[in-house]
């Protein structure tokens, strides 16, 4: 068997540990997850209702249009159903971007330390990654402007930046996007905007208008709580979606994803009541993390990188034996910080009071 030369050194993208695997190993009966970027609260209880009515259908394929859901969303956004595309988490609209337009040797633009998938997927259609570096863990997007050459296609842009949840401002973006040649896309990924209150913060779709060359994408496993139905989407210009659409698969979504997603978005009142906890958490967090001495990245989504100034793998080990799972800077290029999920206050709590333990005994040991 000759898999293509060009996937065989790529990494398989790990996860954060589940919990029932965290429990067995450990023997712990009570885990706390804050790796993932989960939503604590959960989703509507209208989107439960809608996916437990979808059981009835479990024999029939899905619409693969997905035309109610569309509906929704571009009455919700103020967009046509025209300019939006569908995939199985925001993942797989990756996925079909770099489908739909890298061949071998096309170069793409991305930060150094982002989310993974960009690269990825980029890699397996032969397109050549050029990678900028953060700056203070922030997109360095003049840095990005200089690199763009004749074999760009697309530039990625993580807005809240995973993992550093560092954002590229109003200005910033309306800059850069007045520089970017109208040849190259700009993907910007969204995923967790809808946590984002700041006024300096940009709404994508106020770009739609005056760039075509723009692309957004978001996600309904965060905020909504749809995480384990794998259901996200892309809004642009209908040229950019249709390229796209002609590479999607048939019935990529499901049935279950489609009706939860569609009450979901309609409850807005289940988001604020999500969007304001989480302010809450992370202004805990934050004055916590301030109170133990520790330096941590401006927070925008629902979750905060913080450097311990220890090495991070024994602080995820040390959480990690106290039933407390976070994201450990170790597998992200970040040796001394960890990644935690704003959870509950109760969960908040709890991962405060064992990191405190953990950090403790950490320098009992240095």
């Amino acid at each position: 068997m000759q898999p293509k030369s060009n996937i065989v050194h790529l990494p398989v993208y790990e996860p954060g540990k589940p919990m029932e695997e965290v429990k067995r190993e450990l023997g712990l009966t009570e885990v706390t997850k804050l790796a993932s970027n989960e939503n604590p609260f959960g989703c509507s209880p209208k989107a439960k209702e809608a996916i437990v009515h979808e059981l009835q259908h479990t024999s029939l394929y899905p619409d693969g249009a997905s035309v109610e859901l569309a509906a929704a969303v571009a009455n919700h956004l103020g967009v046509n159903t025209d300019q939006l595309i569908f995939g199985a988490g925001s993942d797989e609209v990756i996925l079909m971007i770099a489908r739909a337009f890298f061949v071998s040797g096309d170069e793409t633009i991305m930060a150094t330390h982002t989310f993974p998938q960009y690269k990825h997927n980029a890699e397996i259609e032969g397109a050549v990654s050029v990678e900028i570096p953060l700056k203070e863990g922030k997109h360095d997007l003049p840095g990005m402007l200089e690199r763009i050459t004749e074999r760009t296609k697309v530039i990625w842009i993580c807005n809240p930046n995973n993992p550093t949840g560092t954002i590229v401002t109003l200005e910033e973006l309306e800059s850069f996007m007045k520089e970017v040649p109208e040849r190259v896309l700009v993907v910007l990924d969204e995923a967790y905007c809808e946590y984002i209150t700041d006024s300096e913060y940009p709404d994508g779709l106020a770009f739609l208008s005056r760039y075509p060359n723009i692309l957004l994408l978001r996600t309904f496993s965060k905020i909504y709580g749809l995480a384990s139905l794998r259901i996200g989407y892309g809004v642009g210009h209908p040229k950019v979606i249709r390229y796209i659409n002609q590479v999607r698969e048939p019935f990529n979504t499901t049935r279950f994803a489609q009706a939860g997603a569609k009450a979901a978005i309609e409850d807005q009142s289940f988001i604020q009541f999500c969007r304001e906890e989480n302010a809450k958490g992370l202004q805990f967090l934050q004055s916590e993390f301030q109170r133990l001495g520790l330096d941590a990245y401006p927070a925008y989504g629902n979750f905060v990188m913080v450097n311990t100034g220890r090495d991070a793998e024994k602080v995820f080990n040390s959480l990690l034996s106290k039933g407390i799972i976070v994201r450990g800077g170790h597998k992200l290029n970040f040796p001394a910080s960890i990644r935690v999920t704003i959870g509950s206050q109760e969960q908040n709590e709890k991962f405060i009071n064992a990191l405190e333990v953990s950090l403790a005994e950490l320098t009992i040991e240095v």
